[in-house]
């Protein structure tokens, strides 16, 4: 992922009403981010203790723009430890939420959102860069990492695509 500013963060979301970008909090340590090993941003806002913020890269297909998109977490809590959607990383090393984002354009208007479990607080890029644990004899750890590195990256795509869809 390419560094990204304040200005451009705040001009990428597709999902956001005026207030909600006023309010918007950039995440804080933007400027001393590893963006090399990140492939999404998304952070909690402290200002509001239930929303938090993806801005996605899409493909270089579609000009490179980024999707950002609001989210807000469910209020109810399973119990149960439950496997990020987007990650998907079966170690479970940090708790998972379900947020759910309104559709951008005249669906969200109307009320049309989707949602998806999601790591609480964005740690997807580093899950998928730990390398996996020795499947069978000549199993090539490498290959698998560089597999779900790529599988994250079409799956936030894919929930950044589906927000932005009327």
């Amino acid at each position: 992922m390419h560094p990204l500013d304040p200005t451009t963060i705040r001009a990428s979301f597709v999902n956001a009403s005026r207030k909600e970008l006023a309010d918007l909090t950039v995440p804080p340590g933007l400027g001393e981010l590893d963006w090399t090993k990140l492939d999404y941003l998304g952070w909690r806002d402290p200002k509001y203790a239930r929303r938090a913020y993806m801005v996605v890269p899409t493909s270089a297909s579609e000009g490179d723009a980024l999707i950002g998109i609001v989210l807000k977490e469910a209020d109810a809590k399973s119990g149960r430890r439950a496997q990020c959607s987007l990650c998907q990383d079966v170690t479970l090393p940090n708790d998972v939420v379900f947020y759910g984002a309104r559709r951008a354009g005249s669906a969200g208007r109307t009320g049309n959102a989707l949602g998806s479990l999601i790591c609480s607080d964005f740690e997807c890029s580093a899950n998928v860069r730990k390398l996996p644990p020795m499947a069978y004899i000549g199993y090539d750890v490498e290959a698998a990492r560089l597999n779900r590195m790529a599988t994250l990256r079409e799956r936030v795509s894919n929930f950044a695509r589906a927000v932005l869809d009327d």
